[in-house]
């Protein structure tokens, strides 16, 4: 709420479309970022990556993650912003990777930077995130399926129609990550960490909406019901969740999955004689998961996983594009387990699509299409750099 240079609104990462021998990372700053919206130059936006392995299939599946030695980490730092002679905002960026030099970029320059194969962007691009948050959070407190025939683009963080967000784009060659013994599947995550000599983890994301919809409820949980522990989670090394609230937060995952399977009047999961749910703790291992060897597909966010539950090979590339509809697969998934039909909020994109060529998202959509009809934007719930302030709630930052 306070710093939103530091709220991470979602992670993706797929082999480019473009270039299909590039692997792209995209992180999203800001949410319902405006014009004048800067990244924080007290703040590393980092990406880091790790080699996985498939370790179980069916009841066991589950992924055997590389150690810190093998690690790849991807920083991306700012200078502090300038106001130019037209009024305007500037600001100058760095992007460090192990794979070459430093890659120089400027906010809002959509060619990019690129040193030794690395191409890194900054810039105001429209939201590319999309779901019909009121029909979920009816759902959510009604505990049965409430999409309608239509999708309505609404919902958290203020997403609604002409949302923009501040976007870090990284892209790579694959051979890097050969080249370092990384040969089919790397998990990745975004961070935001504190720069400088004590590196605090503000913020750290993999699989969208873990945090909102799975951790943030509480009245399911019988153990835990007065802790909110979405921000101890954010203080977790997502590759080394300690001991000191992992079963806090099982408990949780335990109960918001089992309400979640009760959505459509059947039971798909069965918990064991502890509680436990059996997508627990494939869903605590919160990364992203792709198998840059595979083709880009815009609709393979989760394959990996679904197809080690099936006892099956994967097909894609698993991770997360910025057009999937990743809500869908999320809702099939722990609602039904795919034994009926696909359950959809029926959106098939946000306001604009994300292209197929570098920066890959969206151009940022006019000002004047950001502020919801009726609903005027206050100065007093402006932030200093332009930003709104959010009303967070049991659903996180989701604005109701």
């Amino acid at each position: 709420m306070a710093g939103p240079q530091c709220d991470i609104c979602d992670l993706y990462a797929f082999p480019s479309p473009e270039r299909p021998e590039n692997l792209v990372l995209v992180m999203d700053v800001v949410p319902r970022a405006m014009p004048t919206s800067t990244y924080s130059d007290a703040l590393l936006y980092r990406f880091r990556l790790r080699p996985a392995a498939i370790a179980g299939t069916g009841a066991r599946t589950a992924f055997a993650v590389g150690d810190e030695e093998q690690e790849v980490v991807i920083d991306c730092s700012f200078d502090a912003p300038r106001t130019n002679a037209g009024g305007g905002v500037e600001q100058s960026g760095r992007c460090q990777t192990p794979f070459a030099g430093d890659v120089y970029f400027r906010m809002n320059d959509t060619a990019g930077g690129t040193t030794g194969g690395v191409r890194a962007f900054a810039g105001l691009r429209s939201e590319p995130f999309f779901l019909d948050f009121p029909a979920m959070a009816q759902t959510l407190k009604s505990g049965k399926l409430a999409f309608r025939e239509v999708g309505v683009l609404q919902g958290p963080r203020g997403l609604d129609r002409g949302s923009n967000v501040l976007a870090i784009v990284v892209e790579f060659p694959i051979a890097a990550l050969r080249a370092r013994g990384i040969d089919s599947l790397v998990t990745v995550v975004g961070e935001t960490v504190a720069a400088g000599k004590l590196p605090i983890r503000l913020e750290r994301v993999g699989r969208p909406e873990i945090k909102n919809l799975l951790l943030g409820p509480k009245d399911r949980d019988t153990l835990n019901r007065d802790l909110d522990v979405r921000d101890l989670y954010n203080l977790e090394d997502p590759y080394h969740v300690g001991p000191d609230y992992r079963s806090a937060y099982r408990a949780r995952l335990n109960a918001n999955l089992a309400y979640m399977d009760s959505w459509d009047g059947k039971t798909d999961w069965m918990l064991d004689a502890n509680g436990q749910h059996p997508l627990t703790d494939l869903i605590l291992g919160d990364y992203l998961v792709v198998d840059p060897s595979k083709p880009y597909s815009e609709a393979s966010f989760f394959e990996i996983e679904l197809a080690m539950l099936a006892g099956r090979p994967h097909q894609s590339s698993g991770g997360r594009s910025l057009n999937d509809q990743v809500m869908d697969t999320i809702y099939t998934l722990c609602v039904n387990n795919g034994n009926g039909p696909r359950i959809s909020d029926h959106l098939t994109q946000s306001t604009q699509r994300a292209t197929l060529a570098f920066p890959y998202l969206a151009p940022p959509n006019s000002p004047r299409e950001i502020a919801r009809p009726g609903v005027p934007v206050r100065p007093d719930h402006m932030h200093a750099d332009g930003t709104v302030h959010h009303h967070h709630t049991a659903f996180g930052k989701y604005e109701l």
